[in-house]
């Protein structure tokens, strides 16, 4: 039987958010960075000068705009390692990887670009400390639809139900790869969870859990 991974200090908390868009990221990594005192990095959206382009002319842009992201996320990693304070991270840069699998697979990015994405995210690989633990919030492509309507984001009005059902299937594909290297813990988000709760299971699960964890109601310590 092997070993559990050595705990580690939560001082030393490098904590990534994973999910498919509308999920609801950037909203838990706030709360918890204010709750939990993290430093909170957060995925390159509005300052994205290739992200119009994206989903205005996927085919032409979806390799550019996929190394620009690789290259914000990778300096987002470096930073938190470095500067060696806790930190919470809107969408890890192993996430990335599956949008340009799918861009690949549905013809929009042409395989000699995709080949040559895949050669660059593992040579930058070799260079990335893993996260403490990746929290994945697991939300139906329905309801993330809703959240993406809702919130309104212009340059995302072209995004189909159908798109964000084949990167949900692919999400599982990729939790089921990931949570054999870096603790994963699942988290149904079909409705918001307390920020006092969350935090609770990022403590105990990153110091105690192994491989991939789903955390549902009755797992969180009870409150009096």
């Amino acid at each position: 039987m092997s070993e559990a991974p050595s705990a580690q200090p939560l001082d030393n908390l490098f904590i990534g958010i994973a999910g498919i868009i509308g999920a609801g990221k950037s909203t838990l990594a706030t709360a918890l960075g204010r709750h939990m005192g993290l430093d909170v990095y957060y995925e390159p959206v509005e300052d994205n000068e290739y992200l119009a382009d994206f989903y205005r002319d996927t085919a032409r842009y979806s390799f550019a705009t996929q190394i620009y992201l690789l290259n914000r996320r990778f300096q987002q990693h470096q930073e938190i390692i470095w500067r060696g304070r806790p930190a919470i991270q809107d969408r890890t840069i192993y996430e990335d990887a599956i949008f340009a699998k799918m861009l690949s697979e549905t013809g929009l990015m042409e395989p000699r670009d995709y080949r040559t994405y895949l050669q660059l995210f593992k040579h930058m690989s070799n260079f990335m400390c893993r996260p403490s633990a990746i929290i994945y919030l697991d939300v139906k492509p329905a309801l993330a639809m809703e959240r993406i309507q809702e919130r309104a984001r212009g340059v995302e009005s072209g995004i189909s139900l159908a798109y964000l059902q084949a990167l949900y299937d692919e999400y599982e594909r990729f939790l089921y790869d990931i949570s054999h290297r870096i603790r994963t813990i699942r988290v149904s988000w079909a409705e918001y969870r307390d920020v006092d709760e969350m935090a609770d299971v990022i403590r105990r699960e990153v110091l105690h859990a192994t491989f991939l964890r789903e955390v549902t109601a009755w797992d969180a310590p009870s409150r009096k």
